[in-house]
């Protein structure tokens, strides 16, 4: 069966998530505040939900990329270039390499582009933005995430009370019974759960992994983008899988379901996504998808899924199966 070349790549579900605290705004006095937005749902009524940052889910999956890169994985079985500074998974990515740096001093634009490239798998898919010495250059990102949304009515924060007891710090032999119980500390704290049911949107730009977007060429041969794509479609089921955040070591996440519709398309134009906020959301999709399908016969395919196991079987069909779309050049 021959390989089918993918352009773009989008994934829109519901997920139902108890007692997690993936995203909070900080802290006020003893009370740890979570992320609330405010949102017009399907319904056309504004409402207050709990929500996690589409920068916290864009981490979480370049977390799992930058391990799936360093270590390898089950179809290319090495690991991927990376950069110095994300080999020890720095935030500036490349821009905190010294010699890089050093070395596209006094290059253009699109040559800079064209090493950063080939020299780093992270900075190639998530991003970046080369700076420095009248430098700024950017790398827009592959990987596209929306906020992570509480559907209302089905979505609640709490907040529980925790008490922390410090041990007794040394006194001395003739200090009283009340000096000794004041060096008893007792810190009382807030800390909230949230659980409910949360629209997720994102989409992935594959055909531009190894694009050089100033150039308007690609920096990488089609095995080198082909690794990338396998990698980067690991990382994306790994962030459902495991989306790790705030808290997780008292207060890992119970993944209750997962459902929703992974779309694809094998010519140049947008897999569709429609945001779960809308309770006919998977309907819409496939209607967008008949109307694009006329325009352009089998080019957009969508996939169903009613679980986590059954988004995974798809995740891993798309690893065994298809390339990433090469953009004329």
């Amino acid at each position: 069966m021959s390989e089918q070349n993918v352009y773009s790549l989008s994934v829109s579900a519901r997920a139902t998530l108890d007692l997690h605290s993936l995203n909070n705004e900080g802290g006020e006095g003893n009370q740890i505040q979570t992320r609330m937005v405010d949102i017009v749902a399907g319904d056309g009524r504004l409402h207050n939900v709990n929500a996690i940052s589409g920068d916290m889910l864009k981490h979480i999956q370049a977390e799992h990329l930058y391990h799936v890169a360093r270590n390898g994985n089950a179809q290319d079985g090495r690991g991927l270039p990376l950069c110095a500074a994300c080999q020890v998974f720095d935030a500036n990515r490349i821009s905190a390499d010294a010699e890089f740096m050093e070395q596209i001093a006094g290059k253009s634009d699109a040559e800079a582009i064209d090493l950063m490239l080939k020299a780093c798998t992270l900075d190639d898919i998530e991003g970046n933005l080369l700076t420095g010495e009248g430098r700024s250059t950017p790398r827009k990102s592959v990987v596209e995430f929306g906020w992570v949304v509480g559907v209302p009515e089905v979505t609640t924060t709490d907040s529980y009370f925790h008490v922390k007891y410090a041990r007794e710090r040394g006194v001395e032999a003739d200090e009283d019974e009340a000096a000794r119980q004041a060096n008893l500390e007792q810190r009382i704290f807030h800390r909230p759960a949230s659980s409910g049911v949360y629209a997720v949107v994102s989409h992935y730009e594959i055909a531009r992994i190894g694009y050089n977007d100033i150039a308007q060429r690609y920096a990488l041969d089609d095995e080198a983008r082909a690794a990338r794509y396998r990698a980067l479609l690991e990382s994306v089921l790994y962030t459902f899988v495991q989306p790790r955040g705030a808290m997780r070591a008292a207060q890992m996440p119970h993944i209750v379901a997962f459902e929703g519709v992974l779309s694809y398309t094998t010519k140049v134009l947008p897999a569709p996504t429609v945001s779960p906020l809308n309770a006919d959301y998977a309907e819409e999709i496939e209607g967008v998808t008949q109307a694009l399908n006329g325009l352009h016969p089998n080019a957009v395919v969508t996939r169903p899924f009613d679980s986590l196991s059954a988004f995974a079987n798809i995740v891993r069909e798309l690893v065994e199966t298809t390339v990433p779309y090469a953009l004329a050049v």
